[in-house]
C-alpha cells in the first residue's frame, strides 16, 4: 500500500479551487476515493495518515488538501485515518466522503411528490449508524443552491469543511459526517447558484434549538419511554364529539414564573399546571404555540422551529414528558399550530437557498400585510409536504391530542386583508385560495385518518361554508370551529350598561340561526385580554360588585351553551389585569374573596359541564337545545333547555341588577327542578337570592307548555335547574 506520487492535470486544479473556495457543487466528485487516490481537504491540519497502515498522506502544494496514492481497493471502507492537529494532537476519524449516500430515491419521490407523511425522519439532522461507525446524517431541502455545507461547533463553523452532495435534480441534499452524536450546534450554509451570495440558515427540520437569542440547531435523539398508552387507546375508541371538551388555553411563558421571575421547565409546568387543571375542571389543555420561534412578543405565532418545542423550557424529552404526564393525570394537550405565516428572520426559512423557495416570490402573494410575515406556496408539493410532516409529526412523535390552526382566515382569501388590485386572482378569477383549500383538506384527511380521536381545530372568523363537514361532502374536513361570531356578540352584549341591554337582546339570539351548520369551540381566548382590550373582568360595567356578578353571569352563559368551551388562563379567576406575557398571572388575586369566587364558579361549571350529558352530548346538533323563551327582551332574560338522551336541565339568565320575584317560566315535564348552581349564590360571592334549593311544577300552562315553574331571578344571576321526575 506504498503511497506514489501524482501531478495533477488542469482539471483536477480547478476543481481543488472550487473546493477550497465552497463553491463546488458534489464535493464527491473530487473529496473521498477515487481509482487510484484519497483526497481529503483538512484545514488546520498539521499531516495525516492511514489508520490501517499508518502511510502518510502527502499535502497538495501549501493547501489544506492531502492525498494518499495506491491501490485503493486495498483500503478497507469506509477510510478511517489519524489527523494530527497544529499542536501535534492525533485523532482518530473517518472520511465522510468515504460514505455512500443513505437516502433512498423513494423517500426522495415521496417528498418531491408532496406525500412524505414522516419527512421529519428524512431530512434535517439524525444520529445513525452506518457500516458500524457512529454519526450524524444531514440533509435538506434547496433547489436553487451551488453548494450547501454543514457548519457547526465540531468544524469552527468552516463551510469549506463538510459540502454536501445533492440528489440529482431533486434539490435534496446529503452528507454523512461521522463522529458526531448528540448535542452538536449546527447550521447550513448555502451558497446560491446565481448571485453567489452565501447564507447561514437554520435547520428546517431541526428538532431542537439553543435557546434564544442564538438560533443554531442542536443534533439529539430523544429517549423519553412514554407511559400513556391507556390515553391513547381511549383517545382512540372515545367519540369525542358526544363527549365534554373544556379548554385551558396557555401562554407557558407566563402562566407562572419563578420567584426570580424566569421561565418554568416543562417538568415542572407539568406539575403545577395538571394540578390547577384538575382542580379547576377542564379536561384539555391548549398551548399557545410553543414551536421555536425567536421573538417572545410573538407569543410563538411567528414559528421558525416547525418540529422543535422551545427550548425557553428544557429539551424535547422535557416536553415529552409534559404531555406524558398531563396524559397519565386524564388531562389532554392541543397545540397553536401556524401553517398560515413565517416570519422574515434571516436566519430561517425567508429565502432559504437564495430564492423565494417556502414563500411565494410576488409579494401579492407572499407576504402578510396585516403582520409583517411570509406566506407559504401552498401550491408547491415540498412546502405542502413539508407542513403536512410537521402536523404529523406533533401528532405522532409527542401524542399531542390535537392542533388548533391559527389564522384559517388568512389562508381562504387570497384578497384577506388587500386593497385594491394588490392580490392575484385565482385560475377562475375568484378570490378563493384554492392550493390553501386544498391543502387544508389534505392536512384534516391526512391527521384524522391516521390518528383517529386527534382533532383540528379552525380558527376561522368569516362565513366561509362548511369548514367542519367532511372533505368528501365539499367541506374542509376541520373537526370544529372557533364561534367567534357568538364570542363578539356575546362580549358585546355583556359590555352593555344592562339598562340598555333590551335594545341589544338579538346579540344574544342571532346566534342560534348559524350555531347548528358547523362543529363550534365557544372561546374566550388570548386574543380578547390583550392590546387594550382589559381583562375578561374590566369588560363588565358597572360597580366592582356587578362586574364580578357579570362575569359570573357570563361563564354561566359560556358552559350551558351549545358548543365545546375554552378559557384563557387568568380569566379563571377574574385577573383584573390585562394579559402581559412578559411576567406571570396576578396569583395574588386569590387571596380576595371575590376573585375567588369566580374561580370556585368556574370548577363547579366544568364539573356540572363534564358530568352531566344533557350539557354536553349534544353540542353540535339541535335536539340538545330548545328555547323557554328567548322574546323576554324587556326584563332582559333568556331561558333554554339543555337536553340529553334521557335527563333535562333548565337555564335562566338574568342580565339585569334587578331581582326578579314569581317570574314564571314553561317547562316540559311534571317533578321537582333543583339548583344544580345558582351564580348568586354566597358561596360565589355573590348577592345569595334563590329559589332554596328544590322547586316543584306547577300543572299551569305556559309558554305553550303543559306545565310551569314560579322563581326568583337573582340579580344579574344564573340559574340552572336540573329535573327530576
Amino acid at each position: 500500500m506504498a503511497q506514489t506520487s501524482k501531478s495533477h492535470d488542469p482539471g483536477t486544479a480547478a476543481a481543488l479551487a472550487l473546493i477550497a473556495a465552497a463553491r463546488h457543487h458534489d464535493p464527491f466528485a473530487v473529496l473521498g476515493t477515487h481509482a487510484g487516490t484519497i483526497r481529503l481537504y483538512l484545514p488546520h491540519t498539521q499531516g495525516v495518515q492511514l489508520s490501517v497502515s499508518g502511510d502518510p498522506f502527502s499535502r497538495v502544494g501549501e493547501s489544506d488538501f492531502f492525498e494518499w496514492h495506491g491501490d485503493t481497493s486495498r483500503v478497507p471502507r469506509p477510510v478511517a485515518i489519524t489527523r494530527i492537529d497544529p499542536a501535534g494532537t492525533p485523532h482518530e476519524e473517518y472520511d465522510p466522503y468515504s460514505f455512500p449516500l443513505l437516502l433512498a430515491d423513494f423517500d426522495i419521490h415521496l417528498f418531491n411528490g408532496g406525500k412524505h407523511w414522516h419527512l421529519y425522519r428524512i431530512l434535517g439532522a439524525h444520529p445513525c449508524t452506518v457500516e458500524g461507525v457512529s454519526g450524524v446524517r444531514f440533509a435538506t431541502w434547496a433547489p436553487t443552491a451551488e453548494r450547501i455545507s454543514v457548519i457547526g461547533n465540531f468544524n469552527q463553523w468552516d463551510g469549506r469543511r463538510h459540502p454536501m452532495r445533492v440528489h440529482g435534480s431533486s434539490g435534496v441534499w446529503e452528507l454523512f459526517i461521522p463522529g458526531l452524536g448528540d448535542g452538536e450546534l449546527y447550521k447550513f450554509e448555502i451558497r446560491n447558484r446565481h448571485t453567489g451570495a452565501v447564507v447561514k440558515k437554520i435547520d428546517p427540520y431541526g428538532q431542537y434549538f439553543e435557546r434564544r437569542p442564538d438560533t443554531a440547531a442542536i443534533t439529539y435523539q430523544s429517549t423519553h419511554l412514554w407511559e400513556d398508552s391507556a390515553w391513547l387507546q381511549q383517545r382512540e375508541e372515545r367519540h369525542w364529539m358526544s363527549h365534554p371538551i373544556s379548554i385551558y388555553e396557555v401562554h407557558l411563558g407566563s402562566w407562572q414564573r419563578d420567584e426570580e421571575g424566569t421561565f418554568l421547565g416543562y417538568r415542572e409546568l407539568a406539575e403545577r399546571l395538571v394540578s390547577h387543571v384538575k382542580q379547576m375542571g377542564f379536561t384539555h389543555i391548549e398551548l399557545l404555540p410553543i414551536t421555536e420561534h425567536p421573538l417572545d412578543d410573538s407569543w410563538g405565532y411567528q414559528t421558525t422551529g416547525y418540529f422543535a418545542p422551545t427550548s425557553r423550557f428544557g429539551s424535547p424529552d422535557d416536553f415529552r414528558y409534559f404531555v406524558d404526564y398531563c396524559h397519565r393525570h386524564h388531562v389532554g394537550v392541543y397545540l397553536d399550530w401556524v401553517p398560515a405565516h413565517f416570519p422574515r428572520d434571516a436566519h430561517a426559512l425567508a429565502n432559504f437557498d437564495g430564492s423565494a423557495l417556502y414563500e411565494h416570490a410576488d409579494p401579492r402573494q407572499g407576504e402578510h400585510p396585516d403582520w409583517g410575515t411570509l406566506i407559504y406556496n401552498f401550491g408547491r408539493n415540498e412546502v405542502k409536504n413539508f407542513l403536512l410532516a410537521s402536523a404529523n409529526f406533533w401528532l405522532e412523535e409527542f401524542h399531542i391530542d390535537g392542533l388548533r390552526v391559527d389564522a384559517v382566515a388568512s389562508m381562504l382569501y387570497l384578497d384577506y386583508s388587500r386593497e385594491g388590485d394588490n392580490w392575484i386572482p385565482n385560475i377562475h378569477g375568484g378570490n378563493e385560495n384554492l392550493e390553501a383549500i386544498a391543502f387544508l383538506r389534505e392536512l384534516n384527511v391526512l391527521t384524522h385518518s391516521r390518528h383517529p380521536g386527534t382533532v383540528v381545530m379552525a380558527e376561522e372568523s368569516t362565513a366561509w361554508p362548511q369548514v367542519t363537514r367532511p372533505v368528501e361532502l365539499g367541506g374542509l374536513g376541520f373537526s370544529m370551529k372557533w364561534n367567534m361570531g357568538w364570542m363578539h356578540d356575546t362580549l358585546g352584549y355583556l359590555t352593555h350598561d344592562p339598562v340598555h341591554r333590551s335594545y341589544h337582546h338579538d346579540q344574544l339570539t342571532f346566534g342560534l340561526l348559524y350555531l347548528f351548520q358547523e362543529n363550534f369551540i365557544l372561546p374566550f381566548s388570548h386574543d380578547e385580554v390583550v392590546h387594550g382590550k382589559g381583562s375578561m373582568l374590566n369588560k363588565m360595567p358597572g360597580d366592582e360588585w356587578q362586574r364580578f356578578a357579570n362575569l359570573r353571569l357570563l361563564y354561566s352563559y359560556l358552559f350551558t351553551y351549545p358548543g365545546k368551551k375554552l378559557l384563557f388562563m387568568g380569566t379563571e379567576f377574574g385577573q383584573g389585569n390585562e394579559w402581559n406575557f412578559g411576567r406571570g398571572l396576578d396569583w395574588h388575586q386569590l387571596d380576595y374573596p371575590l376573585h375567588q369566587g369566580v374561580a370556585r364558579l368556574v370548577a363547579d361549571l366544568n364539573r356540572l359541564y363534564v358530568s352531566q350529558p344533557a350539557l354536553h352530548r349534544f353540542d353540535f346538533e339541535p335536539q340538545g337545545f330548545e328555547w323557554i323563551d328567548c322574546h323576554d327582551s324587556s326584563q332582559s332574560v333568556l331561558s333554554y333547555l339543555r337536553k340529553g338522551e334521557s335527563g333535562c336541565y333548565i337555564v335562566i339568565l338574568n342580565f339585569t341588577p334587578v331581582v326578579h320575584h314569581d317570574y314564571r317560566i314553561g317547562v316540559p315535564h311534571a317533578g321537582s327542578y333543583h339548583e344544580a348552581l345558582n351564580s348568586d349564590s354566597g358561596y360565589y360571592q355573590g348577592s345569595n337570592m334563590g329559589n332554596n334549593g328544590v322547586l316543584m311544577s306547577e300543572e299551569c300552562a305556559w309558554m305553550g307548555r303543559p306545565y310551569s315553574l314560579s322563581l326568583t331571578l337573582p340579580p344579574l344571576g344564573a340559574l340552572i335547574l336540573e329535573w327530576r321526575p
